[in-house]
C-alpha cells in the first residue's frame, strides 16, 4: 500500500495527508497505520526542517452529514428511546470524526512551529489513534442500531473552535482539551447510565470501558503541554525549544517548581479561556476523572 512505502516520509507530511483524507472511515484506517509506523519507529522523523506543508483551514470532509448552527439542533433525548439512542451515539460519532483531525491538525500546524519536544508529537499521535478507534466503534455500533453516520444533522463547534484557535497552540490546548474535552468527561458517565437505563448495555460498555478511560488520558495531554508552555515561557533556559524528552526536563525541575510557577499556570490558563471561550466553566464538573486528568481543585489544574 502506498502509505507503508513511503519510508521518508516524516510525521507532519503524514499528518496532513490524513487531513486531507475526506472519508472519515479512511481517514480513521489511513490514522491508525501511520500512527502505528511513528510508535514502532518507521516514521523516525517529526518533520523535515527544509520542508513545510500547507496544513488546511479546514480538513477535507465528506458532505453526506447535514450541518447546522449548533443553536439549531434537535435534542437527543435521554437514550430512553431507539431513536434518541441512535441520535447520540450519532452524536458521539461526529464528534471522534473532529476528534481526529483536531489530533492531527495538532501535530502538523504546531509542532515544528513551536519546537515542541519528540514526546509532544507522540502524545498526540496515540490520542489520534485513540480518536480513529473510538470512531470506527462507534460508528459500527450505531449501525447494529440501525442507523449510520449521516443519518441526522450535525454542528461543527469543534472545528470553529479550532480556527479560533489556529495561531496559538496555549489557546488550542486550553480550549479542545482543557474545555471540550474535559466537559466530555463531565457528561460521560450521565450518557452511559441513560444507555444502561434504556436497556442498551452494549453502547454503554463501550462508553465505559473503552471510550471514557481514554478520553482521560486526552484531556491529560492537554493539561500537560499547556503547563509545559506556560513553564517553558516563564523558564526558556529550563524548557529549551529544541526535541528533547519532557521526563527529563520534569525530573530536572521536581524539586524546584515553585507554587509561584503553578500560580501562573493557573492565571495563564483562566486568561485563555476568558479570551478565546464564550462563557463560564460551568459546573457540575465530574471531579475524579478531571483530576486523574491533572486538574487541580480550581477545575483547571
Amino acid at each position: 500500500m502506498e502509505e507503508m512505502s513511503n519510508q521518508t516520509e516524516a510525521l507532519v507530511e503524514a499528518a496532513v495527508r490524513v487531513l486531507n483524507t475526506a472519508d472519515p472511515f479512511e481517514k480513521a484506517r489511513l490514522g491508525d497505520v501511520i500512527a502505528t509506523k511513528w510508535l514502532q519507529g518507521f516514521i523516525s522523523l517529526p518533520y523535515h526542517p527544509s520542508s513545510r506543508l500547507p496544513v488546511p483551514d479546514r480538513p477535507a470532509r465528506l458532505t453526506d452529514v447535514k450541518l447546522v448552527p449548533p443553536s439549531l439542533m434537535p435534542k437527543l433525548g435521554k437514550a430512553g428511546s431507539l431513536q434518541s439512542r441512535q441520535a447520540i451515539v450519532h452524536s458521539l460519532v461526529h464528534t471522534e470524526s473532529w476528534a481526529i483531525d483536531l489530533s492531527w491538525d495538532i501535530i502538523a500546524r504546531f509542532g515544528e512551529k513551536e519546537a515542541m519536544p519528540r514526546e509532544f508529537f507522540t502524545d498526540f499521535v496515540k490520542v489520534a489513534q485513540d480518536e480513529g478507534r473510538h470512531f470506527t466503534l462507534l460508528a459500527a455500533r450505531l449501525e447494529e442500531l440501525g442507523s449510520f453516520y449521516g443519518a441526522f444533522s450535525a454542528h461543527d463547534g469543534l472545528w470553529d473552535s479550532a480556527i479560533a484557535t489556529s495561531k496559538d497552540l496555549l489557546a488550542r490546548l486550553a480550549i479542545e482539551h482543557c474545555v471540550h474535552e474535559a466537559r466530555g468527561l463531565d457528561v460521560l458517565p450521565t450518557t452511559i447510565t441513560r444507555f444502561r437505563n434504556g436497556g442498551d448495555n452494549e453502547t454503554a460498555d463501550l462508553l465505559e470501558r473503552v471510550v471514557y478511560p481514554e478520553e482521560i488520558t486526552h484531556c491529560a495531554a492537554g493539561v500537560k503541554w499547556f503547563k509545559y508552555l506556560s513553564l517553558r515561557s516563564r523558564n526558556p533556559i529550563t524548557y529549551p525549544w529544541s526535541l528533547i524528552s519532557l521526563e527529563s526536563v520534569t525530573s530536572e525541575r521536581e524539586t524546584t517548581t515553585t507554587v509561584e510557577d503553578e500560580r501562573d499556570v493557573i492565571q495563564k490558563f483562566h486568561a485563555t479561556v476568558r479570551t478565546h471561550f464564550r462563557g463560564p466553566l460551568k459546573p457540575p464538573f465530574n471531579e475524579e476523572a478531571r483530576k486523574a486528568a491533572g486538574f487541580g481543585p480550581q477545575c483547571c489544574f
